[in-house]
């Protein structure tokens, strides 16, 4: 996962016609968070030579959920019923012909979301929703508040303790609904739109085996075991229309997401060794990619908007051009890591850090870093334990004396 924050200049100031003010000067920088499968652990570090910035204790081994905004990061720590929170420490303030890179120490804030076995963190426009399996409960959070360090979370609890989502969503808040008869073992079956009274809006949107959601442009997606449901903002009450799956697909489902960044589409898993393209509005809206092999972990590139990546558990990292929706460059990394066994066992994350693409490789201790433009190996970091996790925040703007 990964934040790309640089400002793009208007032309005039990109090939220099435009003079910066003598004290402004154009930087760039990023910053690796990677968190360790087995200790309770969380390094902030710099990609370009290694050097460990500084290292968070954290109170069990946390999944690194990056902000919208790339500001701070949410430590879901499933097995520590709490969600710590980190300032990543880099922002890129928009003044509309230039953008304002501001770059201090990385920090683990004070706040903590606590509930049994935090899951799904959604992050929608600076409006953020933790869910909480355990509880069946929803924490909204506005991350200015976050970072202005006031203490304002609203809980919202639901029928039963589920596996479940919820996105906060303008004025109101999207939740799932729990399976009727089976709540704890069985997906949702549905979303309901909630106002800011906490009452239901509308009746269920139905949504067997909802399990997986993401933004692209105007557009939220959600997946079920039928299709996708679409959200787009509308009068009083978000809209919502269900996108069955087309006919020529194989039988399978979306269970993960991501949204293009630059381009709009989706691109979700779809059975154990393909993924799907996703394209609201074409005809055909459907597109399947078949892999060599059983899929591990996915990312989209949001500095080359045209290219996602994917590694198999045959130790290969490929490219894939969402334009022409075809596997154009894969490199082997790492040994195979076999998708046998628990979900939940150490297995590669793929970050993208501006220029370069990181792959965590756990096994062996180390993060794989690739050349993003030449799709080649460039050098390894190596880490102590397993790491695991790994996000990328950064970006360019104008750094002031």
């Amino acid at each position: 996962m990964s934040r790309h924050l640089k400002t793009v200049l208007p032309l005039a100031m990109a090939f220099g016609c435009v003079a910066l003010p003598a004290e402004a000067e154009e930087q760039t920088a990023w910053r690796l968070f990677v968190s360790d499968h087995a200790e309770p652990t969380i390094r902030a570090l710099d990609p370009q030579t290694g050097k460990i910035i500084d290292t968070f204790k954290v109170k069990a081994p946390a999944g690194l959920s990056l902000s919208d905004s790339g500001k701070t990061i949410f430590a879901v720590e499933r097995d520590g019923a709490e969600v710590a929170i980190l300032s990543t420490g880099i922002a890129v303030e928009d003044h509309g012909a230039h953008g304002d890179l501001k770059v201090e120490a990385p920090k683990l804030l004070d706040l903590k979301l606590e509930g049994q076995r935090p899951s799904h963190f959604v992050d929608h426009n600076g409006n953020i929703a933790q869910f909480f399996d355990g509880d069946g409960v929803v924490k909204v959070v506005k991350e200015k508040d976050i970072l202005a360090g006031k203490n304002e979370v609203r809980s919202i609890k639901l029928a039963s303790p589920h596996h479940g989502v919820a996105i906060s969503y303008g004025n109101t808040v999207l939740v799932t609904e729990p399976h009727p008869e089976k709540p704890v073992d069985e997906l949702p079956v549905g979303i309901k739109v909630l106002g800011g009274d906490g009452f239901p809006i509308g009746s269920l949107h139905e949504c067997p085996d909802l399990h997986g959601e993401a933004s692209s442009g105007n557009i939220l997606a959600i997946a079920c075991k039928t299709g996708l449901l679409l959200v787009k903002s509308g009068d009083g009450a978000p809209e919502i229309e269900h996108q069955p799956y087309s006919k020529s697909l194989p039988d399978g489902k979306v269970s993960t997401l991501l949204g293009g960044k630059g381009l709009q589409y989706f691109l979700g898993n779809y059975g154990l060794q393909a993924v799907v393209l996703v394209e609201p509005g074409n005809a055909d809206p459907f597109r399947r990619i078949e892999l060599p092999a059983r899929r591990v972990h996915f990312a989209v590139d949001s500095s080359r908007p045209q290219f996602a990546y994917i590694f198999t558990e045959d130790g290969q990292l490929h490219r894939l051009n969402v334009v022409t929706a075809k596997i154009d460059k894969s490199l082997k990394l790492t040994e195979p890591y076999s998708m046998d066994g628990h979900w939940n066992l150490p297995r590669p994350r793929i970050a993208v850090a501006g220029d370069v693409i990181i792959v965590s490789d756990p096994l062996k201790s180390r993060l794989h870093v690739i050349k993003a433009a030449a799709f080649e190996k460039d050098r390894e970091i190596a880490l102590e334990g397993k790491p695991f996790n790994v996000v990328a925040v950064g970006g360019s703007g104008e750094v002031h004396d």
